[in-house]
């Protein structure tokens, strides 16, 4: 298609006309997209329109009309044929997040299907990816055809992206995070909605996490990206909703991708951290209502409940590993998962109350021990990571165990040792916690 076909005006005019606080109308955005594919529209223009949407940004329509653009940039994945409503769940990470691996299996064995993309892990947040190939033999690399096919057949997968879904959302971002683009509201909603609306799923439900673990650090900014997202996705003909969450410590008592597989694991036979169950039960309880299956929250997590009880989540999530080539008995047996050999314990020098775990100091930590990455090239220790044995609000004497980390480097232990120390505060008194749920936003 013509640069003249696809839009009334030059490249260069439409950066200009965004720079000067213009909108771009729908053919405009979809030309620009479609150039930016083709080789039409060059690296530096599609920089130069990222940095001006950056300082003037984008109404609701030109982000709807982006979004579709980029969703359309290659392959939409069609479940029309499926009759269970399919409902998705994203998070906009943090440190302990292990949400996605007990939350899946849950919701599908309500009888609601979950087409589950994720992604691996960056800097100090994990990614679900990992996590799942901790499981030995665990597949997360299908491909389109066979991730659709399994979910057909068991109501769930949980897969990498494949190359092929909005592969101009890959692109546009290789080019923000190296032009000082990728905090603007509505880049970050085309980036995470074209993504989730080519997996062909009727609804949406988005974690939005808030907090110093957090991509978003304030309340307010939070709430201004789910509300975006909201709307944007409703725009797009999507049932989508937001809750935010705390991200002001780590999640559960584990970081790191063995580590939080098995914990995960707990929850699906009744077990695990009080905050993980609340996550998985209230982001559960709202997929559900997405879908049509229940009509509130409490009778949403009634249904989450009796399916943990009878054994049927746990249940679905061995079918799951089963199907994508992984040990079953892992979902049972999670001590076949491995840690790392080389392991030391950090211990409080003082006594006091935890008023403070740093789920940044953690995170990198973590991440230090071999459990995460700095590029997306790096591998991972498996077996690396934190376990935490406090939480906020115990009491602690000195010379009491803080956490155990884990590596399969000895000399990597000691400045994660120390780093996580750093992440701990005590005080004399208490401080209140009012758990992980701030909000559910809808509108």
């Amino acid at each position: 298609m013509s640069q003249k076909k696809r839009h009334a005006l030059p490249v260069s005019e439409l950066i200009a006309k965004k720079r000067d606080g213009g909108t771009l109308t729908d053919a405009e955005l979809t030309g620009l997209i479609e150039g930016f594919m083709d080789g039409s529209v060059a690296d530096y223009q599609m920089s130069a329109l990222a940095m001006a949407v950056f300082f003037r940004g984008m109404s609701f329509d030109e982000t709807v009309a982006m979004t579709l653009a980029m969703r359309d940039s290659g392959k939409v994945i069609d479940f029309s044929r499926l009759a269970a409503p399919k409902v998705d769940k994203h998070s906009t990470g943090g440190v302990g997040d292990k949400v996605s691996i007990c939350l899946a299996p849950i919701v599908a064995s309500c009888g609601v299907a979950v087409p589950m993309m994720s992604g691996r892990g960056l800097g100090h947040t994990g990614g679900t990816l990992d996590k799942l190939e901790a499981i030995p033999g665990f597949r997360v690399g299908l491909s389109a055809a066979e991730f659709r096919t399994q979910v057909r057949k068991i109501g769930c997968s949980l897969i990498g992206q494949t190359g092929d879904l909005a592969p101009a959302d890959k692109r546009l971002y290789a080019l923000r995070d190296v032009t000082g683009t990728v905090e603007s509201i509505p880049l970050i909603t085309s980036s995470i909605l074209s993504k989730k609306l080519a997996e062909g799923v009727d609804a949406l439900v988005l974690d939005v996490k808030v907090g110093r673990g957090a991509f978003m650090k304030t309340e307010g900014s939070a709430r201004e990206l789910a509300r975006c997202l909201v709307r944007v996705g409703r725009l797009a003909g999507k049932r989508v909703s937001a809750l935010l969450t705390d991200m002001s410590s780590p999640i559960g008592f584990t970081v790191g991708n063995a580590l939080e597989t098995a914990e995960a694991l707990e929850v699906l036979h009744g077990e695990g951290p009080e905050d993980l169950q609340e996550l998985t039960y209230a982001l559960g309880a709202e997929m559900l209502r997405a879908a049509g299956t229940t009509k509130s929250k409490g009778e949403g997590e009634r249904m989450l409940a009796q399916a943990v009880r009878n054994g049927s989540a746990a249940r679905k999530m061995a079918e799951i590993v089963g199907a994508q080539g992984g040990d079953a008995r892992v979902v049972d047996e999670p001590d076949r998962m491995k840690l790392a050999r080389h392991r030391t314990t950090v211990t409080a020098t003082g006594e006091g109350f935890v008023t403070e775990i740093d789920p940044l100091e953690v995170g990198y930590a973590s991440m230090g021990l071999g459990a995460g990455r700095t590029r997306a090239e790096d591998a991972v220790d498996p077996g690396a990571g934190i376990r935490l044995h406090v939480r906020l609000g115990d009491h602690v004497r000195a010379g009491d165990a803080l956490a155990t980390l884990y590596s399969s480097k000895k000399p990597l232990l000691a400045p994660a040792a120390q780093r996580t120390a750093a992440s701990f505060v005590l005080a004399k008194r208490r401080r209140s916690s009012s758990g992980r749920i701030i909000e559910t936003i809808r509108r």
